[in-house]
């Protein structure tokens, strides 16, 4: 199982909606990350910054901003666009985060 960590960035003011999504996120989307093997998913929001900080386990082979090839994803990324930054394809900006520590 690996471990994988990334941010990301929400737009001003968007902290309460991004969590009203998140709290009525769509079973397909879960549904797609647990087929894709994508387990023990949080995200964390910094208020001074507007960072999202990103955690999963992937037994699989892609971490969950890999996915865009699905169609609820992509419908998902483009729902969640206006209240993040994206790229052009509505995929969310995202940074991958090197692990420098890890206590099991």
């Amino acid at each position: 199982m690996k471990r994988y960590a990334f941010k990301m960035k929400l737009k001003p003011g968007c902290k309460d909606e991004y969590k009203k999504r998140h709290d009525n996120i769509w079973p397909e989307i879960l549904e797609l990350l647990k087929q894709q093997g994508i387990n023990d998913f949080a995200i964390f929001y910094d208020k001074e910054t507007d960072c999202l900080f990103a955690y999963q386990k992937i037994s699989g082979d892609k971490d969950s901003q890999s996915l865009g090839n699905f169609e609820a994803m992509r419908k998902w990324w483009d729902y969640m666009s206006d209240i993040m930054e994206t790229n052009e394809d509505s995929s969310p900006v995202s940074i991958p985060l090197e692990e420098v520590f890890y206590m099991e």
